[in-house]
């Protein structure tokens, strides 16, 4: 771990440590009021006085140990954007003798292989992926009847006194607008790639 990590992790744990403080000062007042308020009901001017102060003191307390952790948590944040250049700088430097080792023994030929076999992959993966979602809301609607999601969309809307109807023919009204679908060789291009991933 380097020294700004390190100061990173200490500037983190004080300003947790400053948080709890705070919420236990903020505690201690709320339980100064409450004696007060004891005081005053039983008519002890001097003692409700006396809690008085202290609620304004562990305020005051509180509202200091917030300060004070806000004031480290912003240099905590600036140590943070340090630490994560330091390291990108670190990936560019490998990411750019890489690319020089590839640069210096580019093949035109190899580089549109690789990308082509990636692009297949990648259209496969689309394929497999748009069969899933598709079974997979099937699934959904077969396994939950759209009378019972209504019905219980009803009942919460009814406890709630919210009107869905009107939004709901909204939403149920057909658009104009139509998705033009992929032509009959892309459809038997894709399904020779579905079979041959199920395969």
């Amino acid at each position: 771990m380097s020294g700004l990590e390190k100061a990173l992790f200490n500037l983190k744990f004080t300003a947790k440590q400053l948080n709890r403080q705070a919420a236990k000062a903020g505690k201690d007042e709320l339980t100064e009021k409450n004696k007060l308020k004891k005081a005053i009901q039983q008519g002890h001017a001097d003692i409700a006085k006396i809690y008085a102060q202290n609620a304004i003191r562990k305020q005051n307390e509180r509202l200091n140990l917030l300060r004070l952790a806000g004031r480290i948590d912003a240099v905590s944040s600036r140590v943070q954007t340090a630490v994560t250049m330091r390291q990108v700088t670190g990936s560019m430097a490998n990411v750019v003798k890489g690319m020089d080792g590839a640069m210096k023994a580019m093949d035109l030929e190899k580089i549109s292989a690789v990308m082509d076999r990636f692009e297949t992959q990648f259209e496969d993966l689309d394929v497999a992926t748009g069969y899933y979602e598709n079974a997979t809301s099937q699934a959904t609607a077969v396994g939950t009847p759209q009378d019972d999601v209504d019905r219980l969309m009803n009942q919460v809307a009814d406890e709630a006194g919210v009107e869905i109807r009107q939004e709901m023919d909204e939403q149920a009204a057909p658009t104009n607008k139509t998705k033009a679908g992929p032509s009959e060789v892309e459809e038997d291009g894709l399904g020779e790639r579905l079979r041959a991933l199920r395969s």
